[in-house]
């Protein structure tokens, strides 16, 4: 065991584990984190905590894990390098596993000027390959990234995101194989609409054998309506919608529920993926739909190790 998390020990297990996201609040609520927590904790083995997501100042990704650990959920820490140089992250690294956090992912962080601060200057002083690489010789090694001992375990399981969907295609799972050498020991993926594409993504992983290298957990993003699915089409980067998904919102009598069977459907198809380990649920705006799809896909009740 690298750092005993929950989830760690569901992918360990041989189960098929369930993570979704819990998007702290832009003011100082912690009963937005605790609503949202109570609401998930029995239909999820871990939550991810956003960091300032979509580049937009919110409560911090660790106080949002603290209050989380309180309710007994099993958290992960989201953190970004948009925002932080090397003596921060190790900093606050440091911090979060005081505090209790034993999961954590890596990412580069939706550039400044999508947000609400787009002068912000961006840090960038590492990427999001490095930060795996610094997290993974911080608890391995038990080292900072200037060589000098780190005093006391430093137990996290470490993720990162993936993209099947970007371009160049090719270029994906050379991605992947980069992030997974560094030292991530699970992966989230973008949201998948087109499931196609991402059964040839994970070919792809399987013949370089990636998928016995780290837990791939395929991304879900349950839509509400027509409109929802017609804007993440046209503006979202990285994210594929087929032309069908946005035809079957636009003709359904009600989009919310043609929006659930849509995810269910995504769900078991990825389920019969070889090398998919779980699924990530990101319900953006919509969480009190997550414990509906987790106990229609028949992924209840979750495992208590």
């Amino acid at each position: 065991m690298k750092s005993g998390s929950n989830l760690e020990k569901v992918l360990t297990s041989g189960q098929f584990a369930v993570t979704a996201e819990c998007g702290p609040p832009k003011g100082t609520s912690a009963e937005v984190v605790k609503r949202k927590g109570e609401m998930l904790k029995s239909c999820c083995d871990a939550l991810n905590v956003t960091d300032n997501q979509t580049a937009i100042v919110r409560m911090s990704s660790i106080s949002g894990c603290v209050l989380l650990k309180g309710l007994g959920v099993d958290p992960v820490m989201q953190m970004v390098v948009r925002d932080r140089n090397r003596i921060a992250i190790q900093s606050d690294i440091l911090g979060a596993v005081a505090l209790g956090i034993r999961n954590m992912l890596c990412l580069s962080g939706d550039h400044q000027k999508f947000g609400n601060h787009p002068s912000a200057k961006g840090v960038y002083d590492i990427d999001s390959i490095q930060l795996i690489q610094i997290v993974k010789r911080m608890r391995d090694e038990k080292k900072f990234l200037n060589g000098e001992d780190i005093s006391g375990e430093v137990p996290l399981f470490i993720g990162a995101a993936a993209n099947p969907f970007a371009d160049p295609f090719e270029f994906r799972v050379r991605r992947l194989a980069k992030k997974i050498k560094a030292g991530v020991d699970f992966i989230q993926t973008q949201a998948i609409f087109d499931v196609e594409r991402f059964s040839r993504w994970m070919a792809m992983a399987r013949d370089e054998g990636l998928h016995e290298k780290a837990y791939i957990l395929a991304g879900v993003i349950p839509i509400k309506s027509a409109g929802m699915a017609r804007y993440m089409a046209s503006n979202v980067a990285g994210i594929t919608v087929p032309k069908e998904i946005v035809s079957r919102m636009a003709g359904a009598k009600d989009a919310k529920e043609e929006g659930i069977k849509i995810a269910l459907e995504i769900i078991e198809q990825v389920r019969a993926i070889k090398g998919v380990h779980g699924v990530h649920i990101m319900a953006v705006a919509w969480e009190d739909i997550v414990p509906v799809i987790v106990e229609r896909a028949g992924l209840m009740p979750r495992p208590r190790l």
